[in-house]
Protein backbone atom coordinates (compact mmCIF):
# COMPACT_ATOMS: atom_id res chain seq x y z
CA UNK A 1 0.00 0.00 0.00
CA UNK A 2 1.46 3.36 -0.86
CA UNK A 3 2.62 5.68 2.19
CA UNK A 4 0.17 8.09 2.85
CA UNK A 5 1.53 11.39 3.79
CA UNK A 6 0.29 12.98 7.34
CA UNK A 7 -2.17 15.34 6.27
CA UNK A 8 -3.99 12.81 3.81
CA UNK A 9 -3.95 10.48 7.25
CA UNK A 10 -5.71 13.31 9.03
CA UNK A 11 -8.23 13.97 6.09
CA UNK A 12 -8.93 10.50 6.12
CA UNK A 13 -9.81 9.69 10.09
CA UNK A 14 -10.77 12.84 10.92
CA UNK A 15 -13.38 12.18 9.11
CA UNK A 16 -14.16 8.73 9.87
CA UNK A 17 -14.43 9.74 13.45
CA UNK A 18 -16.91 12.18 12.59
CA UNK A 19 -20.12 9.22 13.24
CA UNK A 20 -19.13 8.77 17.17
CA UNK A 21 -21.08 11.69 19.08
CA UNK A 22 -19.55 10.67 22.25
CA UNK A 23 -17.55 13.94 22.49
CA UNK A 24 -18.62 16.31 24.90
CA UNK A 25 -15.84 17.42 27.60
CA UNK A 26 -18.11 18.28 30.31
CA UNK A 27 -17.22 17.49 33.85
CA UNK A 28 -13.67 17.24 34.07
CA UNK A 29 -11.27 19.42 36.55
CA UNK A 30 -9.31 22.38 35.75
CA UNK A 31 -6.04 21.98 34.89
CA UNK A 32 -4.12 24.77 33.36
CA UNK A 33 -0.43 25.56 32.58
CA UNK A 34 -0.73 29.24 34.43
CA UNK A 35 2.48 28.17 36.62
CA UNK A 36 4.44 27.69 34.02
CA UNK A 37 4.92 23.97 34.07
CA UNK A 38 3.43 21.68 32.24
CA UNK A 39 1.41 22.43 28.55
CA UNK A 40 -2.11 22.89 27.30
CA UNK A 41 -5.51 23.55 29.89
CA UNK A 42 -8.96 21.98 29.92
CA UNK A 43 -9.83 25.40 30.43
CA UNK A 44 -10.24 28.65 27.96
CA UNK A 45 -11.90 29.55 24.67
CA UNK A 46 -11.34 28.01 21.30
CA UNK A 47 -12.72 26.63 18.19
CA UNK A 48 -16.16 25.46 18.64
CA UNK A 49 -16.69 21.25 19.24
CA UNK A 50 -18.08 21.20 22.57
CA UNK A 51 -19.50 23.24 25.67
CA UNK A 52 -18.67 22.77 29.02
CA UNK A 53 -21.82 23.16 31.80
CA UNK A 54 -20.83 26.59 32.46
CA UNK A 55 -20.74 27.49 28.85
CA UNK A 56 -17.19 27.29 27.88
CA UNK A 57 -16.09 26.14 24.62
CA UNK A 58 -13.61 23.66 24.63
CA UNK A 59 -12.51 22.50 21.36
CA UNK A 60 -11.49 19.12 20.87
CA UNK A 61 -9.12 16.88 17.50
CA UNK A 62 -11.49 14.50 17.50
CA UNK A 63 -9.82 11.33 15.14
CA UNK A 64 -8.75 7.44 14.94
CA UNK A 65 -5.85 6.03 15.43
CA UNK A 66 -7.00 3.62 12.19
CA UNK A 67 -9.93 2.98 10.67
CA UNK A 68 -8.82 -0.23 9.31
CA UNK A 69 -11.05 -2.70 11.47
CA UNK A 70 -11.20 -6.44 11.94
CA UNK A 71 -14.66 -6.03 12.87
CA UNK A 72 -17.90 -6.48 10.32
CA UNK A 73 -20.13 -4.21 11.91
CA UNK A 74 -23.09 -4.03 9.59
CA UNK A 75 -23.93 -0.18 10.34
CA UNK A 76 -20.17 1.15 10.52
CA UNK A 77 -18.18 2.42 7.58
CA UNK A 78 -15.19 1.44 8.83
CA UNK A 79 -15.93 -2.24 9.45
CA UNK A 80 -13.50 -5.20 7.48
CA UNK A 81 -15.85 -5.44 4.54
CA UNK A 82 -15.76 -1.88 3.99
CA UNK A 83 -14.46 -0.48 0.69
CA UNK A 84 -13.03 2.55 1.94
CA UNK A 85 -9.62 3.99 1.56
CA UNK A 86 -7.59 2.80 5.08
CA UNK A 87 -4.97 4.73 6.98
CA UNK A 88 -3.22 4.16 10.24
CA UNK A 89 -1.45 6.86 12.67
CA UNK A 90 1.91 6.07 14.48
CA UNK A 91 1.43 6.66 18.43
CA UNK A 92 4.06 9.35 17.55
CA UNK A 93 2.05 10.83 14.79
CA UNK A 94 -0.87 11.37 17.44
CA UNK A 95 1.33 12.69 19.42
CA UNK A 96 2.55 15.14 17.48
CA UNK A 97 -0.48 16.42 15.85
CA UNK A 98 -2.34 16.97 19.25
CA UNK A 99 0.58 19.25 20.30
CA UNK A 100 1.06 21.02 16.91
CA UNK A 101 -2.87 21.83 17.20
CA UNK A 102 -2.96 22.83 21.01
CA UNK A 103 0.19 25.27 19.93
CA UNK A 104 -1.84 27.27 17.27
CA UNK A 105 -4.59 27.58 19.30
CA UNK A 106 -6.53 25.29 17.27
CA UNK A 107 -7.62 22.67 19.96
CA UNK A 108 -8.16 22.45 23.70
CA UNK A 109 -8.19 18.40 23.75
CA UNK A 110 -8.09 15.45 22.34
CA UNK A 111 -10.53 12.49 21.45
CA UNK A 112 -9.63 9.47 20.10
CA UNK A 113 -10.89 6.60 19.31
CA UNK A 114 -10.01 3.74 16.45
CA UNK A 115 -10.95 0.51 14.71
CA UNK A 116 -9.65 -2.95 15.76
CA UNK A 117 -6.69 -3.87 14.80
CA UNK A 118 -5.16 -7.51 15.94
CA UNK A 119 -6.62 -7.67 18.90
CA UNK A 120 -8.54 -5.24 21.36
CA UNK A 121 -5.37 -5.16 24.13
CA UNK A 122 -2.99 -4.32 20.96
CA UNK A 123 -5.34 -1.21 20.17
CA UNK A 124 -5.75 -0.25 23.68
CA UNK A 125 -2.56 -0.66 24.16
CA UNK A 126 -2.03 1.65 21.44
CA UNK A 127 -4.37 4.41 22.69
CA UNK A 128 -3.38 4.60 26.12
CA UNK A 129 0.72 5.00 24.88
CA UNK A 130 -0.70 7.98 22.67
CA UNK A 131 -2.65 9.46 26.30
CA UNK A 132 0.59 7.77 28.39
CA UNK A 133 3.19 10.09 26.34
CA UNK A 134 1.56 13.28 26.60
CA UNK A 135 0.42 13.21 29.95
CA UNK A 136 4.12 12.16 31.23
CA UNK A 137 6.55 13.16 28.72
CA UNK A 138 5.16 16.43 27.27
CA UNK A 139 3.06 17.26 30.77
CA UNK A 140 0.26 17.98 28.34
CA UNK A 141 -2.80 18.99 30.97
CA UNK A 142 -5.61 19.50 28.36
CA UNK A 143 -8.80 17.10 27.94
CA UNK A 144 -8.12 14.10 26.83
CA UNK A 145 -11.19 11.10 25.92
CA UNK A 146 -9.96 7.85 25.18
CA UNK A 147 -12.60 5.27 23.85
CA UNK A 148 -12.60 1.89 25.20
CA UNK A 149 -12.03 -1.37 23.73
CA UNK A 150 -14.23 -3.34 25.93
CA UNK A 151 -12.65 -6.57 25.39
CA UNK A 152 -9.42 -5.08 26.43
CA UNK A 153 -7.45 -6.59 29.26
CA UNK A 154 -9.24 -4.90 32.31
CA UNK A 155 -5.78 -3.51 33.36
CA UNK A 156 -5.31 -1.64 30.11
CA UNK A 157 -8.87 -0.14 31.31
CA UNK A 158 -7.62 1.21 34.47
CA UNK A 159 -4.40 2.91 32.85
CA UNK A 160 -6.30 4.43 30.40
CA UNK A 161 -8.48 5.77 33.26
CA UNK A 162 -5.84 7.34 34.93
CA UNK A 163 -4.71 9.22 31.84
CA UNK A 164 -8.21 10.12 30.44
CA UNK A 165 -9.99 13.09 31.40
CA UNK A 166 -13.11 10.59 30.17
CA UNK A 167 -13.75 6.97 29.12
CA UNK A 168 -16.61 5.77 26.75
CA UNK A 169 -17.59 2.34 25.46
CA UNK A 170 -19.98 2.55 23.04
CA UNK A 171 -23.10 0.44 23.19
CA UNK A 172 -24.37 1.46 20.18
CA UNK A 173 -27.83 -0.30 19.83
CA UNK A 174 -30.29 0.10 22.69
CA UNK A 175 -31.39 -4.15 22.04
CA UNK A 176 -28.63 -6.63 23.06
CA UNK A 177 -30.27 -8.82 20.10
CA UNK A 178 -29.69 -6.30 17.73
CA UNK A 179 -25.89 -5.94 18.56
CA UNK A 180 -25.30 -9.34 18.38
CA UNK A 181 -27.32 -9.77 15.08
CA UNK A 182 -25.78 -5.98 13.27
CA UNK A 183 -21.99 -6.81 15.54
CA UNK A 184 -21.64 -10.68 15.57
CA UNK A 185 -17.92 -9.87 17.38
CA UNK A 186 -19.34 -7.59 20.03
CA UNK A 187 -20.45 -9.37 23.08
CA UNK A 188 -23.35 -6.48 24.93
CA UNK A 189 -22.18 -8.75 27.88
CA UNK A 190 -18.20 -7.11 27.58
CA UNK A 191 -19.19 -3.75 26.91
CA UNK A 192 -21.56 -3.39 30.13
CA UNK A 193 -18.70 -5.39 31.98
CA UNK A 194 -16.21 -2.84 31.26
CA UNK A 195 -18.66 0.27 31.66
CA UNK A 196 -19.41 -1.49 35.21
CA UNK A 197 -15.33 -1.33 35.84
CA UNK A 198 -15.28 2.05 34.69
CA UNK A 199 -17.80 2.79 37.64
CA UNK A 200 -15.99 1.19 39.88
CA UNK A 201 -13.09 2.47 39.63
CA UNK A 202 -14.22 6.09 39.31
CA UNK A 203 -16.27 5.80 42.33
CA UNK A 204 -12.99 4.34 44.26
CA UNK A 205 -11.21 7.63 43.12
CA UNK A 206 -13.47 9.62 45.04
CA UNK A 207 -11.59 10.99 48.13
CA UNK A 208 -13.58 10.39 51.52
CA UNK A 209 -14.70 13.47 53.97
CA UNK A 210 -12.29 11.22 56.50
CA UNK A 211 -9.62 10.37 54.24
CA UNK A 212 -6.21 12.34 54.25
CA UNK A 213 -4.14 10.90 51.11
CA UNK A 214 -6.44 11.37 47.90
CA UNK A 215 -6.87 7.99 45.45
CA UNK A 216 -5.30 8.12 42.35
CA UNK A 217 -7.15 9.93 39.94
CA UNK A 218 -9.14 8.25 37.54
CA UNK A 219 -11.20 9.90 34.49
CA UNK A 220 -12.22 12.47 36.23
CA UNK A 221 -15.36 13.62 33.84
CA UNK A 222 -16.52 10.07 34.10
CA UNK A 223 -17.65 8.00 30.84
CA UNK A 224 -20.18 7.80 28.30
CA UNK A 225 -22.02 6.08 25.81
CA UNK A 226 -23.62 6.26 21.61
CA UNK A 227 -26.95 4.92 21.03
CA UNK A 228 -27.94 5.16 17.42
CA UNK A 229 -31.43 5.70 16.52
CA UNK A 230 -33.05 4.02 13.36
CA UNK A 231 -30.85 1.32 13.01
CA UNK A 232 -32.44 -1.75 14.94
CA UNK A 233 -36.04 -0.76 14.63
CA UNK A 234 -36.48 0.14 18.38
CA UNK A 235 -38.87 2.72 19.29
CA UNK A 236 -38.43 5.61 21.66
CA UNK A 237 -39.70 4.46 24.36
CA UNK A 238 -37.13 1.59 24.16
CA UNK A 239 -34.45 3.66 23.86
CA UNK A 240 -35.24 5.72 26.92
CA UNK A 241 -35.66 2.90 28.87
CA UNK A 242 -32.26 1.74 27.48
CA UNK A 243 -30.68 5.17 28.69
CA UNK A 244 -32.32 5.12 31.58
CA UNK A 245 -31.21 1.88 32.82
CA UNK A 246 -27.44 2.81 31.76
CA UNK A 247 -27.54 5.72 34.15
CA UNK A 248 -28.86 4.23 36.85
CA UNK A 249 -26.29 1.06 36.67
CA UNK A 250 -23.56 2.74 35.06
CA UNK A 251 -23.35 5.93 36.67
CA UNK A 252 -22.97 7.51 32.73
CA UNK A 253 -22.57 11.12 32.36
CA UNK A 254 -24.14 11.35 28.95
CA UNK A 255 -25.73 9.10 26.78
CA UNK A 256 -25.36 10.43 22.92
CA UNK A 257 -27.81 9.41 20.21
CA UNK A 258 -27.08 9.19 16.62
CA UNK A 259 -29.56 9.02 13.70
CA UNK A 260 -28.59 6.50 11.66
CA UNK A 261 -26.80 7.28 8.39
CA UNK A 262 -26.98 4.92 5.54
CA UNK A 263 -23.87 3.72 4.42
CA UNK A 264 -22.38 2.30 0.87
CA UNK A 265 -22.48 -1.38 0.39
CA UNK A 266 -24.59 -1.44 3.57
CA UNK A 267 -26.25 -4.66 4.67
CA UNK A 268 -29.69 -5.74 3.22
CA UNK A 269 -30.86 -5.87 7.03
CA UNK A 270 -30.11 -2.09 7.61
CA UNK A 271 -32.77 0.27 6.85
CA UNK A 272 -32.64 1.75 3.48
CA UNK A 273 -32.88 5.87 4.27
CA UNK A 274 -32.21 7.08 7.87
CA UNK A 275 -34.78 8.53 10.27
CA UNK A 276 -35.68 12.29 10.64
CA UNK A 277 -32.90 14.23 12.50
CA UNK A 278 -35.91 16.00 14.45
CA UNK A 279 -36.36 12.15 16.25
CA UNK A 280 -32.17 12.60 17.25
CA UNK A 281 -33.47 15.93 18.91
CA UNK A 282 -36.46 14.86 20.62
CA UNK A 283 -34.61 11.91 22.29
CA UNK A 284 -31.88 14.39 23.71
CA UNK A 285 -34.87 16.52 24.78
CA UNK A 286 -36.08 13.17 26.84
CA UNK A 287 -32.58 12.46 27.62
CA UNK A 288 -32.22 16.49 29.41
CA UNK A 289 -36.08 15.59 30.99
CA UNK A 290 -34.68 12.19 32.72
CA UNK A 291 -31.63 14.05 34.21
CA UNK A 292 -32.76 17.30 34.94
CA UNK A 293 -36.15 17.47 35.33
CA UNK A 294 -37.01 14.79 37.18
CA UNK A 295 -38.97 12.84 34.64
CA UNK A 296 -38.79 9.17 34.20
CA UNK A 297 -38.72 7.19 31.20
CA UNK A 298 -42.13 5.56 31.45
CA UNK A 299 -43.84 9.32 32.51
CA UNK A 300 -41.93 10.76 29.26
CA UNK A 301 -43.03 7.37 27.07
CA UNK A 302 -47.17 8.44 28.39
CA UNK A 303 -47.54 10.42 25.32
CA UNK A 304 -45.56 8.38 22.81
CA UNK A 305 -47.58 7.15 19.71
CA UNK A 306 -46.88 3.13 19.38
CA UNK A 307 -43.38 3.83 21.18
CA UNK A 308 -42.46 7.09 19.61
CA UNK A 309 -42.14 10.71 20.75
CA UNK A 310 -44.32 13.45 18.84
CA UNK A 311 -41.87 15.06 16.07
CA UNK A 312 -44.18 17.82 16.03
CA UNK A 313 -43.59 19.42 20.13
CA UNK A 314 -41.06 18.95 22.97
CA UNK A 315 -41.53 16.01 24.84
CA UNK A 316 -42.18 18.63 27.82
CA UNK A 317 -45.51 19.88 26.25
CA UNK A 318 -46.55 16.55 25.33
CA UNK A 319 -46.29 15.38 28.66
CA UNK A 320 -48.00 18.37 30.01
CA UNK A 321 -51.00 18.14 27.26
CA UNK A 322 -51.85 14.61 28.40
CA UNK A 323 -51.42 15.13 31.72
CA UNK A 324 -53.53 18.60 32.09
CA UNK A 325 -55.18 17.36 36.11
CA UNK A 326 -52.21 18.45 37.07
CA UNK A 327 -52.24 21.95 36.27
CA UNK A 328 -52.12 24.90 36.96
CA UNK A 329 -49.53 25.18 39.45
CA UNK A 330 -49.25 28.03 41.59
CA UNK A 331 -45.38 29.62 40.83
CA UNK A 332 -45.57 31.53 44.29
CA UNK A 333 -46.17 28.11 46.58
CA UNK A 334 -45.57 25.12 44.43
CA UNK A 335 -42.49 22.48 44.84
CA UNK A 336 -39.52 22.99 42.59
CA UNK A 337 -40.23 19.88 41.51
CA UNK A 338 -44.05 20.13 40.03
CA UNK A 339 -42.31 23.67 38.30
CA UNK A 340 -39.83 21.43 36.68
CA UNK A 341 -42.94 20.22 34.80
CA UNK A 342 -44.18 23.28 33.65
CA UNK A 343 -43.85 23.39 29.92
CA UNK A 344 -41.84 27.36 28.96
CA UNK A 345 -39.55 26.57 32.38
CA UNK A 346 -35.84 25.67 32.80
CA UNK A 347 -34.04 24.87 35.79
CA UNK A 348 -32.66 28.34 35.86
CA UNK A 349 -35.95 30.34 35.47
CA UNK A 350 -37.00 28.04 38.16
CA UNK A 351 -34.57 28.59 40.40
CA UNK A 352 -34.62 32.23 40.09
CA UNK A 353 -38.56 32.37 40.89
CA UNK A 354 -37.65 30.10 43.92
CA UNK A 355 -35.88 32.71 44.85
CA UNK A 356 -37.79 36.02 44.11
CA UNK A 357 -41.01 34.49 45.69
CA UNK A 358 -38.95 34.87 49.16
CA UNK A 359 -39.06 38.19 48.97
CA UNK A 360 -42.52 39.11 46.78
CA UNK A 361 -45.13 37.36 45.34
CA UNK A 362 -45.02 36.85 41.67
CA UNK A 363 -46.79 38.36 39.32
CA UNK A 364 -47.44 37.15 35.99
CA UNK A 365 -45.40 40.13 34.04
CA UNK A 366 -42.38 38.65 36.79
CA UNK A 367 -42.37 35.49 34.82
CA UNK A 368 -42.23 37.00 31.69
CA UNK A 369 -39.13 39.02 32.57
CA UNK A 370 -37.76 34.93 34.43
CA UNK A 371 -38.05 33.46 31.12
CA UNK A 372 -38.10 33.73 27.42
CA UNK A 373 -41.41 33.79 26.36
CA UNK A 374 -44.52 33.88 28.98
CA UNK A 375 -47.22 32.74 25.93
CA UNK A 376 -46.11 28.67 26.32
CA UNK A 377 -46.33 29.34 30.38
CA UNK A 378 -49.25 30.92 30.69
CA UNK A 379 -51.55 28.01 30.38
CA UNK A 380 -50.49 25.53 32.88
CA UNK A 381 -49.76 28.04 35.99
CA UNK A 382 -51.23 30.85 38.30
CA UNK A 383 -49.74 33.67 39.25
CA UNK A 384 -50.44 36.88 41.95
CA UNK A 385 -52.71 38.34 39.31
CA UNK A 386 -53.30 35.43 36.52
CA UNK A 387 -55.50 32.35 36.34
CA UNK A 388 -55.70 30.10 33.32
CA UNK A 389 -59.30 29.58 33.97
CA UNK A 390 -60.36 27.05 31.33
CA UNK A 391 -57.33 27.54 28.98
CA UNK A 392 -55.42 24.57 30.50
CA UNK A 393 -58.30 22.21 29.49
CA UNK A 394 -59.09 24.02 26.04
CA UNK A 395 -59.55 21.75 23.25
CA UNK A 396 -57.45 23.66 20.62
CA UNK A 397 -54.39 24.35 23.55
CA UNK A 398 -51.83 22.46 21.48
CA UNK A 399 -52.69 24.39 18.77
CA UNK A 400 -52.56 27.76 20.73
CA UNK A 401 -49.14 26.87 21.51
CA UNK A 402 -47.37 24.40 19.18
CA UNK A 403 -44.82 26.28 16.57
CA UNK A 404 -46.85 26.70 13.02
CA UNK A 405 -44.06 25.26 11.17
CA UNK A 406 -41.57 23.39 13.63
CA UNK A 407 -38.17 24.40 12.94
CA UNK A 408 -36.07 22.52 10.00
CA UNK A 409 -33.11 20.56 11.56
CA UNK A 410 -29.86 20.30 9.30
CA UNK A 411 -27.77 17.44 8.59
CA UNK A 412 -24.10 17.56 10.11
CA UNK A 413 -22.96 15.54 6.68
Amino acid sequence: MAQLDLRRKLSILADAAKYDASCASSGTSKRNSADGKGLGSTEGMGICHAYTPDGRCVSLLKILLTNFCVYDCAYCINRVSSNVERARFSVEEVVKLTLDFYRRNYIEGLFLSSGIIRSGDYTMEQLVRVARSLREDHQFRGYIHLKLIPEADPLLVEEAGLYADRLSANIELPRDEAIRRLAPQKDPGVIKKAMGQVRLKVEAARPGKKERAKPPRFAPAGQSTQLIVGADGAPDTEIMARSASLYGGYGLKRVYYSAFSPIPDSSAILPVSRPPLMREHRLYQADWLMRFYGFSAPEIGQSATDGMLDLAIDPKLAWALNSREQFPVDVNSAPREMLLRVPGLGVKSVNRMIQVRRWKALRLEDVGRLTRSVDKIRPFITALDWTPGGLTDAVDLRQRIAPERPPEQLSLF
